[in-house]
């Protein structure tokens, strides 16, 4: 596999870009080589510069559940653009995607759209704050929730991948308020509620997605938001990833646990950048202009973005049995990493939720963030290379998740299936 083309261009990149790239896990750091340069993608497939052709399994790290430009989204789009791109006024289509999240959802009541994951969860939080009066908030070890400054503590993804949990810049001000819980664990989480009377939420992503694909347990959930209730404290739940991922519901359609808030993005944009967050009438309403909680942006009810988001939901509502094909794929497609492990006398942990599926290099199950680090990441950087090299495209961290889109079937599974087995059998 040649890639020059690909290396020409990030070393231009990174005369001009901090890294070469505009989110740090693209960089390949904690897999070595030189990041894939794309030049254009269909359905199941990335062609890069260079003219190498992979199975894609990151579908820009989720929203792309239909795969790469499909027709019915396009369509959306342009239509959509022939109207302008944006307006920075109020549109029909906002509405229309609004009740159609709405409708599924029975602990939501109103929406607001926003412009990224990052966006919906810094919001989230500032109205859980001003809705109850109290500053305090408690996240979990591993979960990332965005760059915003009060969540960058003990974050997953790539602040991990780069062992910067925590981030210079952040003033220790703006942390003092976060308390840390580790994940799965109860009892942590009663310590934070010990060693504070004034935590305005406990945010949490239900199907931890950038730790790896690390799921909350049901009754570690339910216990939760017991919890929560007897404290005065509202439940946020970080769909951002496994919202309409997971299933149509998101996690919430799984746990049987309803949150007070849901931060939304990925899959409601169909590729586009979108986010959103939700709750019941009494809480939403403190949001400005009805209420005194400000919270605004220029770009928010994109009517590109939210026609591609727009055609994205319907197509998954008016086909709901999409999520148990996919289902099955990303089992079949784990099934097959495991059966090959085993062959090559490898350890291997894996789950799938929905479209999402996960693996580790790890001899235990992966309950928390402290399993997650306790895997090992030199063989998943050699597994990685070994599999781009075969022309299959994984996430470039651990840390991360996996994703099956509608484009792909069993004959590609398959095939990933047979090229897993020989990587790990030259690995072993």
């Amino acid at each position: 596999m040649k890639l020059k083309n690909s290396q020409k261009e990030f070393e231009k990149a990174r005369e001009v870009i901090p890294g070469g790239v505009d989110s740090p896990v693209r960089a390949f750091g904690s897999v070595g080589g030189t990041p894939i340069f794309i030049k254009k993608a269909k359905g199941a497939y990335l062609e890069d510069i260079d003219g190498n052709r992979y199975i894609d399994f990151v579908q820009s790290w989720g929203p792309l559940i239909h795969g790469h430009a499909n027709k019915k989204i396009e369509k959306a789009v342009k239509k959509a653009v022939k109207n302008g791109l944006s307006f920075g006024a109020p549109t029909k289509v906002e509405t229309k995607l609004a009740k159609k999240i709405v409708n599924l959802f029975p602990n939501i009541d109103k929406v607001r759209f926003v412009s990224s994951g990052t966006e919906a969860v810094m919001s989230a939080i500032r109205l859980a704050r001003g809705f109850t009066g109290r500053d305090d908030i408690v996240k979990f070890e591993g979960c990332y929730h965005g760059h915003s400054d009060s969540l960058l503590v003990s974050a997953g993804s790539g602040a991990v991948t780069f062992g910067t949990p925590s981030s210079p810049g952040v003033p220790s001000d703006f942390t003092k308020h976060t308390l840390l819980a580790k994940y799965n664990n109860i009892e942590s989480v009663k310590k934070c509620f010990a060693d504070s009377k004034d935590i305005a939420c406990v945010i949490i992503e239900p199907i931890a997605g950038n730790m790896g694909l690390v799921p909350a347990d049901k009754e570690f959930l339910k216990e939760l938001k017991s919890l929560c209730e007897e404290n005065g404290t509202l439940l946020i739940f970080d769909e951002v990833m496994s919202g309409f991922r997971a299933s149509l519901k998101g996690a919430s359609g799984i746990v049987g646990v309803e949150a007070d808030i849901i931060t939304f993005g990925k899959v409601i944009g169909g590729g586009m950048p979108v986010g959103a967050f939700g709750s019941r009438t009494e809480i939403m309403d403190r949001l400005s202009p009805e209420g005194d909680i400000y919270q605004a942006g220029t770009l928010s009810g994109n009517p590109v973005a939210m026609s591609a988001g727009l055609k994205s939901l319907n197509m998954l509502i008016e086909d709901e049995s999409v999520y148990k094909r996919l289902e099955t794929l990303a089992k079949r497609l784990m099934s097959g990493f495991e059966e090959g492990a085993k062959e090559a006398g490898i350890a291997i942990q894996t789950d799938v939720r929905g479209s999402m599926f996960g693996f580790f290099f790890n001899s235990k199950k992966v309950k928390n963030f402290d399993d997650a680090q306790s895997s090992d990441a030199k063989l998943f950087a050699s597994f990685f290379q070994g599999m781009l090299k075969e022309g299959v495209y994984l996430a470039c961290s651990q840390y991360e998740t996996g994703f099956i889109c509608t484009s792909m079937d069993e004959k590609i599974i398959d095939k990933v299936i047979k090229k897993a087995k020989k990587v790990l059998k030259d690995l072993s």
